[in-house]
């Protein structure tokens, strides 16, 4: 009898430690392969030469991804000071070289200058769309256009010299949408010359650290309900989990946010939020 080619159906969430070398889809088509589905999906995408934390939706969970990427990101890496790249990462092509000198004080000083509620503009290496083109594919053409600047927040960022006093360990804690390289970049700057992004590393997403994570091969499916853990959780009976899959409303509400619905043997249901004095449905999964 020949194989089935129809899909697994399950559903479910991921935590994979992303290696360097492949793209974030590289790793949705493995997951694809491995659990025998098509409805994968990621929640942020990590660049080629980035390691680190990949949160993937299968199922039922590509539905919760919204939930995820809005979530904080915290990263580790490298700032190489003393040139400027056009990707402004290692793996672009020296543009400038600068003769620096600074003292980790200096350092710290300057990285000091960028925590808080900030402006970024997108590098043009970035996944961004204007006018209906990324702008990483006007970048290949050598085109380079306007970009508006994007309001993000830097919670924290540590910066320790190494052995090599133009190399500075980087720790990043910052609010979804955050360029890294473009920190790196603007460092160097604000230090009189120029300055590029090494190695780097997302260590969480959310609640999702990297000792959680684990490469595809290994990665185990997590039930849905853990991609809304930094939710409040609504155990409900029979005959209000009936309203839920239907997506009606759970009556009036006081406050706001947002509550991951289960019913009584654990299944997640769905999203609710709190909204015009009531709970209403924001994202059904069983109906």
């Amino acid at each position: 009898m020949a194989p089935s080619n129809r899909d697994s159906g399950v559903s479910g969430m991921l935590v994979v430690d992303k290696p360097a070398g492949c793209t974030s889809h590289d790793v949705v088509d493995q997951v694809r392969r491995k659990l025998r589905t098509r409805k994968v999906g990621h929640a942020g995408t990590l660049d080629p030469d980035v390691t680190g934390v990949l949160v993937l939706g299968v199922g039922r969970g590509t539905k919760l991804l919204q939930f995820v990427t809005g979530r904080d990101k915290r990263y580790n890496g490298i700032v190489v000071f003393g040139s400027t790249t056009d990707t402004l990462d290692s793996s672009g092509n020296i543009t400038g070289t600068f003769d620096m000198t600074m003292s980790p004080d200096d350092v710290r000083s300057a990285a000091g200058r960028f925590v808080g509620d900030i402006e970024q503009i997108p590098p043009m290496v970035s996944a961004v769309k204007i006018g209906g083109k990324r702008l990483h594919e006007l970048a290949r053409q050598g085109t380079e256009i306007e970009r508006p600047a994007r309001a993000v927040t830097v919670h924290s960022l540590e910066v320790e010299p190494t052995a090599d006093p133009l190399v500075y360990k980087m720790a990043v804690h910052c609010s979804a949408g955050t360029y890294i390289r473009s920190l790196a970049a603007d460092l160097g700057t604000v230090l009189g010359g120029g300055a590029h992004l090494g190695h780097l590393r997302r260590t969480a997403v959310g609640r999702f650290t990297d000792d959680m994570a684990s490469p595809v091969d290994t990665a185990e499916l997590m039930p849905l309900v853990e991609m809304l853990s930094h939710m409040p959780t609504l155990s409900v009976g029979d005959e209000v989990a009936d309203r839920v899959r239907h997506g009606r409303s759970l009556g009036p509400s006081t406050g706001s946010g947002e509550l991951a619905i289960i019913d009584t043997d654990g299944e997640l249901l769905a999203v609710y939020e709190s909204r015009d004095g009531e709970f209403r449905a924001v994202k059904v999964l069983v109906g």
